[in-house]
């Protein structure tokens, strides 16, 4: 039996989860207040909630082995047009860990890390670095991805509809009146991937970040973790998207604007780390301050299923990603669908969700 799902949020969460549903057979709707759309038309202050568009991607959770297995697939059969890049990842440690000083090859491959290789000393920018390796990643430009897999799921026969809902229960309410993409039958189920969870989750709350994007390409993703617990980092959109340079994570803290002197350090850290990005030259070439507001959650993201009160409806909920919406989409994605399925066995009387 075909089912409606309501999908809430168009970022790379709930766009991944959209296609997923689709490919398994339901009827899918993702309503969203704000839509992908190119860098160049998006106002950074009235969209600062909507982070999806200044992602990018690295690699190091283990639902991001699903993910980079995604992306290989998409970038196989699309690669001029899907936005994404495979290359090289670089990451230095000031301070490593017992967790990294005891990685291999051979531990690195049961990791499913590809083309992992230690980096000797001679490799290290500078004294400070004490531990080093590359390995195979991937990047995307977020504009052009999420706009590709937009038109996937609207050619798959998804529907969208712009609406600023205030919670997740508004949706069966849609879909009760005339509202044309959600009257088709009503709707089974929603999904919840809004990012920040709509303001009821206790163990939600803003991570602000802030990066730099410049002119000048980078033939690496390059990670630098600071002594001081402090990151500087590069990720290299491709398709003439240029690179952005971070970065920051100030907790809680709500500012809008970008800060100079802030935009100062970063270039000057990474420019420390990564000259080569510069080609000679003595500058960056500034393309814009980038400040979104990362949905951050306590113990980890929530990604689990809500049958609600009186059995009126089911919300699987999957949110507070944090800045790693990108690496973990696509193994999200596959958790929201075992999820909703689960649900809708368990009304048949097939299993417990």
């Amino acid at each position: 039996m075909t089912r409606h799902i309501a999908v809430i949020g168009s970022g790379v969460t709930g766009i991944s989860s959209a296609l997923l549903l689709l490919r398994a057979g339901h009827r899918v709707t993702i309503i969203a207040k704000d839509f992908p759309a190119p860098f160049e038309t998006i106002d950074p202050i009235t969209q600062i909630n909507y982070t999806s568009p200044w992602g990018g991607a690295l690699f190091e959770h283990p639902l991001s082995i699903t993910t980079f297995s995604h992306m290989k697939s998409l970038f196989a059969s699309h690669p001029t047009t899907a936005g994404i890049t495979f290359l090289k990842g670089v990451e230095y440690l000031e301070s490593p860990g017992p967790e990294y000083l005891s990685l291999t090859p051979a531990t690195a491959a049961s990791l499913q890390l590809s083309g992992f290789r230690l980096l000797p000393q001679s490799e290290f920018p500078d004294q400070k670095v004490k531990w080093g390796c590359e390995y195979e990643t991937y990047c995307v430009n977020p504009m052009v991805y999420l706009s590709f897999l937009l038109r996937r799921f609207v050619h798959r026969g998804g529907r969208v509809l712009k609406h600023a809902l205030r919670s997740p229960v508004e949706v069966f309410a849609l879909s009760e009146r005339s509202t044309p993409s959600l009257k088709n039958g009503g709707v089974d189920a929603v999904v919840n991937a809004s990012g920040f969870g709509f303001g009821g989750d206790g163990n939600m709350f803003i991570t602000r970040g802030q990066t730099v994007l410049v002119a000048e390409e980078c033939d690496a993703t390059v990670t630098r973790q600071n002594a001081d617990g402090s990151w500087t980092f590069c990720v290299p959109r491709g398709f003439e998207g240029g690179t952005v340079i971070g970065g920051t994570k100030e907790v809680d803290d709500w500012g809008v604007e970008p800060r100079p002197e802030t935009r100062e350090k970063l270039l000057r850290m990474f420019k420390g780390t990564c000259p080569r990005i510069l080609n000679g030259k003595g500058e960056f070439t500034v393309m814009g301050d980038i400040v979104g507001r990362r949905p951050s959650r306590r113990g980890g993201p929530r990604i689990e299923g809500e049958v609600l009160e009186g059995g009126k409806g089911f919300v699987m909920h999957a949110y507070g990603l944090g800045g790693r919406g990108y690496e973990l989409s696509w193994g999200v994605a596959e958790r929201v669908v075992e999820g909703v399925e689960g649900y809708f066995r368990a009304l048949r009387g097939e299993s417990k969700i």
